[in-house]
């Protein structure tokens, strides 16, 4: 597949998803939520990183509304998961360079 064969709505949503990633910040989350086996409230996010919550939050949102996050409400709080459909389905830079086929990065099923 050569580069002019990308529909224009697959490079924009390639873009925000490395947009998403290039931040070391927003890595150490994904990295951190990775390996947790539930949803994770805000707060103990905020606590392994050290940094302030709006600084957290923000990254939070970047993550997803580019959809490698989900989150559900608990209470007062929001808990945070890597979204399993993008682990499985985010194309890696390899995957692009050579042209091979990826599927876009949806909410999961919630049946």
């Amino acid at each position: 597949m050569s580069e002019t064969s990308l529909d224009r709505e697959t490079v924009e949503e390639y873009a925000r998803w490395f947009r998403a990633l290039a931040d070391p910040t927003r890595i150490l989350i994904m990295r951190f939520l990775s390996d947790r086996p539930e949803a994770v409230p805000v707060g103990e996010i905020v606590a392994h990183l050290r940094l302030n919550q709006s600084t957290v939050s923000h990254h939070l949102k970047i993550l997803h509304t580019a959809r490698f996050l989900t989150r559900r409400r608990a209470g007062v709080s929001m808990r945070y998961a890597v979204n399993p459909r993008c682990i499985t389905e985010f194309p890696s830079a390899a995957d692009i360079l050579i042209g091979a086929p990826s599927r876009s990065c949806q909410e999961p099923d919630s049946s």
